[in-house]
Parts: C-alpha cells; sequence; structure tokens
C-alpha cells in the first residue's frame, strides 16, 4: 500500500475539534469578512506562531484565533472545508467536537453555532459519503455550573447532537466535577466521553471512567502508568481515541518515534488514531496514518486494524458499521 492508498484507508474520525480546523488562511478570510483585527500581519507569520510548548500554550492561540468566528455561515464554511478534507483523506464517519462556551462566552448565540455547524457538514455531498455527528465539549477550565447551563441551552438542539465531552486545559481540573452535568447528559440519552490522560495523570482516566460513566477515553496515552488501569481499559474494551501528531506538537511526547502507540497496541488496548486540531498540528487523519508508518515502522496489518478499531469504538448503527467495515476490507485487499 503507498502513500496516497495508506491515507485514503476508509475510517472514522472520533477525536475531531472542528475549531482546530481552522486554517491560517481561512482565519485571514474570515477576519476579513468579519473585520476581525489579528494580532498577525500574514498567513506565514500565523503559522509561525503554530510552534507551542504545552498545551495551556496551544490553547490561547487556539482560542484568539476564534474570534473570527461569528455567524451562521462562518461555523458552516468551517465543517464544510473539513468535511471535503476529510473525504480526500479517507473518512467515512466523523464524529465532530466543538466547543459551545469557547462562542457564548463572547456573545455567539448556541443556535448560530449548532445551525451552522450541521448546515456545513450537510452541505458537502462527497464519493464515497462520509456520515457526520456533532459531540459538545465542556470547557473544564470553566465553572460547572455554566457546563449545567450549556446543556440546558444545547437541549432544543438533540436531534443534531450525539453526545457530549470534556476538554480543554487538563491538569489542575479532575473530571469527577462534572459528575452532576454528565449524569444528566446520560439521562438524556446522549453519548459521553472525556478528555483524560493527555497532560494529567491516570487517575484522571479512573475517575472520567467511574464518575463521570464516559464509553471512550480521548487521548489517554498516561493509562500505560498503571497497570491495573490497563487491565480495565482492555477487560472493558473501552476506546482510546489516541492523537499522536497532538501529542509530539504539545511536547507530551518528544518524538513520534518514540510515541507510547506502539506499548499501548502491546497491551491490548483499544486505540484509534485521529487528527485532534490538525489546522495546528501539522496533518489531517490520514497523513496521522501515513505518519505512524513512516515513524513508528507500524506494519500494514496494524494500520489497517487502527482503523477497523475506529469504527467498532464509533458511535454508529451495527448496520453502518457493517457497511463500513465491508469498505475497509475492499480497500485493504485491492
Amino acid at each position: 500500500m503507498d502513500a496516497n492508498q495508506l491515507r485514503r484507508l476508509p475510517k472514522a474520525e472520533l477525536h475531531l475539534h472542528i475549531e482546530g480546523t481552522l486554517e491560517p488562511e481561512m482565519v485571514f478570510e474570515l477576519a476579513r469578512r468579519n473585520d476581525v483585527r489579528l494580532p498577525y500581519a500574514t498567513v506565514a507569520d500565523l503559522r509561525r506562531a503554530h510552534a507551542f510548548s504545552d498545551l495551556p500554550h496551544f490553547l490561547d492561540l487556539y482560542y484568539a484565533c476564534m474570534a473570527v468566528l461569528q455567524t451562521e455561515d462562518d461555523f458552516a464554511d468551517l465543517a464544510a472545508a473539513y468535511l471535503r478534507t476529510a473525504a480526500a483523506q479517507g473518512v467515512r464517519h466523523v464524529e465532530v467536537f466543538f466547543d459551545p462556551q469557547a462562542h457564548t462566552s463572547r456573545g455567539i448565540p448556541i443556535a448560530t453555532v449548532v445551525q451552522g455547524l450541521r448546515r456545513g457538514l450537510d452541505s458537502v455531498r462527497t464519493e464515497p459519503a462520509i456520515h457526520a455527528d456533532l459531540i459538545a465539549c465542556f470547557l473544564r477550565d470553566r465553572p460547572v455550573a455554566e457546563a449545567e447551563q450549556t446543556l440546558d441551552d444545547l437541549a432544543p438542539f438533540f436531534d443534531s447532537v450525539i453526545g457530549v465531552g470534556l476538554d480543554s486545559a487538563e491538569v489542575g481540573f479532575p473530571p469527577g466535577q462534572f459528575a452532576s452535568v454528565f449524569a444528566r447528559a446520560r439521562e438524556a440519552g446522549l453519548h459521553v466521553v472525556a478528555h483524560a490522560g493527555e497532560e494529567g495523570p491516570p487517575d484522571y482516566i479512573w475517575e472520567a471512567l467511574d464518575v463521570l460513566g464516559i464509553e471512550r477515553v480521548d487521548h489517554g496515552i498516561r493509562a500505560l502508568e498503571s497497570a491495573s488501569l490497563i487491565e480495565r481499559l482492555s477487560t472493558d474494551r473501552i476506546p482510546l481515541t489516541a492523537c499522536p501528531l497532538s501529542n509530539v506538537r504539545l511536547r507530551c511526547v518528544d518524538t513520534l518515534g518514540v510515541h507510547p502507540l506502539p506499548a499501548m497496541l502491546d497491551a491490548g488496548l483499544m486505540v484509534t488514531i485521529n487528527s485532534d486540531d490538525p489546522a495546528y498540528f501539522g496533518g489531517y487523519v490520514g497523513d496521522v496514518f501515513v505518519a505512524l508508518r513512516d515513524e513508528l515502522a507500524l506494519p500494514e496489518e496494524q494500520l489497517i486494524a487502527l482503523a477497523r478499531n475506529s469504527f467498532t469504538a464509533s458511535f454508529i448503527s451495527s448496520e453502518e458499521r457493517a457497511l463500513l467495515l465491508e469498505q475497509l476490507a475492499a480497500h485493504s485487499s485491492s
């Protein structure tokens, strides 16, 4: 399988922040559209700012660039641009994270965000088709009461949102404090996931599992520090949505060549591969698969297994999953 075939390997993407697909060119385009003044003179200047020292450093730029997203059309254009790129990278199903509070806190109505994203995702016709769902993430470094209000505000849009998650700065913000809002989300029939074990300790993963009742761990690379946690995740087949390029760019891992992914697979963990914030971290999900082959020397059968995991770990119906697994098998044998 050459690099292009590998890049187009059928897969699901389960850890993708739509705000993290805001390419510098689109930042400047939307800034002009909405008369937003940027602290960067050129696209090249903004790209140079993508050298991050850690997660908080990245988040400062991430939230600053969001200032250009103001109208329903802006959110629709952002979602459509991502989906077109994803189609070229083999994505057949995507569960898109978005951060309502990052927008409502600056005066953008939640309806503008959800309706714009849904319209953008629905407007793109790709071949093969991509199925796209939305997952709303609470910002863990903002008050729990604000997350509770955000869930209330999302209620009219539960037909457009399949789940909730937890993201933003991890260290110092354990997931357990959001127990009540996650309980309400589960009662409403929403899927629940959470970022844990990226920069935070294994205890955060335990908390997310046992207190929040999550169905998937987003990141989870620090699970390897706890043998009992590895056993729990492996026995219960709880998926981990790993983001290798992100881990390197945010200095959680020194280089891709020493990423713990092989050890995670050897431990029997159900790992999926994702791009996280591809506009900031140097590649979309198909690019990540190619990088893993080149830098970690993962064999083709293991890369195919990772793609298979992505469909298994997704929140699609069993019928849709079976069809997508057939597409993967056909591509892999061609």
